[in-house]
């Protein structure tokens, strides 16, 4: 299938289903991605589709920012749907009926209408009517067959420059991407193929595609191309990644750690691998530190970095790889990481870290995040005009991390906060 058959598709979504719909509406789409909602009485659940360049072979990924259990067995049973030449018309009238049934909803009667033939082939049908009787006009005459001939021509002329349209859409949906990067892309798809043919596919639909869409995002990203992080495929695998972090807060004392870290062993950056499973995004990566070996920054044992968004219950699908990487390096600076100069370095190890994570999961699942903490902050003192570090229990309900820092509004926890402190935003480290 062309890209103008996917155009035919979405033109035709957004002539049922528009932003004023009762129940399901299309708020953007383009030729890699569809954003829409389902509305209800009750809720307006926002859900996002991925469409891989070799659509209709591979089929779209579904995911939700919503934690629903039910919604995510929903969501995965439209990847059963992957053949025919409107994949994604028909993922979408399961979703809708599924959806309906699932609120207890009755089925929309505009859902039926996914169904009709594309305007394309409608197209198709009258060209090849048009076509006959062209042909047999030209019987008529010599001389009206060299004109119709001619005329042929200049309308096949016409047509095949409306079909070299899709590669120039291609050169759009990769600008913004230099050379090498697309080279990567480019080996990728070729590998992929590659398997295909062989039989020896790897991983999952769903996985590759959202991959596929991260990798295009990052090398399209201002903070990579300015040099903050940089990602490259171990052995040209989707499914695992090493990520550098370049630059962090010039601030910091982690950023004098990493200059001294240049002059010594010629390394300036903080290596971390990612490794992703066949269910992502519906599962966050396993991230670890390399190298160096730091000391606090709430990395564990093994190099496991201790995040609530790298866990399951923290995890949304809705997360980039890239605001993952960005939130791992402000967590870094907020936690006061340093580096360990003359540190054994085997005390980083995959092993290791899973062991660290696990237990960390185990913790967490058994006894939930703590409610309450002891937190240091400074606190504002009217008339002193100075600010005085107090430490004190407060209330953790209302936590919310904002760039790597922490955030909450103080209640009390059977201590009394002090002065200028109690109902106020603070800043602090739990």
């Amino acid at each position: 299938m062309s890209l103008a058959s996917l155009k035919q598709e979405l033109k035709l979504l957004e002539s049922i289903f528009d932003k004023n719909h009762e129940r399901f509406r299309i708020d953007s789409c383009c030729v890699d991605e569809l954003a829409c909602r389902f509305v209800s009485a009750d809720c307006a659940l926002l859900i996002r589709c991925t469409i891989a360049e070799e659509y209709p072979v591979s089929p779209p990924i579904w995911f939700a920012e919503s934690e629903d259990p039910h919604l995510a067995a929903v969501l995965e049973k439209l990847g059963g749907i992957c053949s025919g030449k409107t994949v994604l018309l028909q993922q979408l009238k399961r979703l809708l009926t599924d959806l309906c049934k699932l609120y207890g909803l009755p089925q929309h009667p505009d859902i039926e209408m996914l169904d009709q033939p594309l305007p394309s082939e409608q197209i198709c049908c009258s060209f090849d009517l048009n076509k006959k009787s062209t042909t047999d006009e030209n019987m008529s005459s010599e001389d009206d067959d060299e004109d119709m001939a001619e005329q042929d021509t200049d309308d096949m002329d016409h047509y095949e420059m409306k079909e070299d349209e899709p590669p120039e859409e291609k050169k759009t949906d990769e600008d913004g991407i230099e050379k090498e990067n697309l080279d990567v892309l480019e080996k990728i798809r070729q590998n992929q193929r590659k398997d295909y043919l062989n039989g020896t596919v790897s991983g999952s639909v769903q996985a590759t595609d959202r991959l596929m869409k991260e990798l295009r995002d990052i090398y399209r990203s201002a903070s990579f191309k300015g040099g903050n992080y940089a990602v490259e495929l171990v052995n040209d695998s989707l499914y695992e990644w090493n990520v550098k972090i370049l630059k962090v807060d010039p601030d910091s004392a982690l950023h004098s750690d990493l200059l001294i870290l240049k002059e010594k062993e010629e390394k300036c950056c903080i290596s971390m691998n990612f490794s992703f499973r066949d269910n992502f995004p519906f599962d966050p990566p396993f991230v670890r530190v390399v190298s160096p070996i730091l000391t606090g920054g709430y990395v564990l044992g093994g190099g496991a970095i201790c995040m609530e968004l790298l866990t399951k219950q923290g995890w949304s699908s809705a997360y980039s790889i890239e605001s993952v990487i960005m939130q791992i390096s402000a967590t870094l600076v907020k936690g006061k990481a340093r580096i360990q100069f003359g540190a054994n370095t085997s005390q980083y190890s995959l092993a290791r870290a899973q062991q660290s994570f696990k237990s960390l999961v185990q913790i967490h699942e058994k006894n939930g995040m703590p409610h309450s903490a002891i937190v240091h902050l400074s606190v504002y003192i009217t008339g002193s005009e100075s600010y005085q570090t107090h430490s004190c229990r407060a209330n953790l309900r209302h936590c919310k991390y904002i760039r790597g820092r922490c955030w909450l509004m103080l209640f009390s926890c059977g201590e009394i906060p002090p002065q200028g402190a109690l109902g106020k935003t603070c800043m602090v480290a739990v």
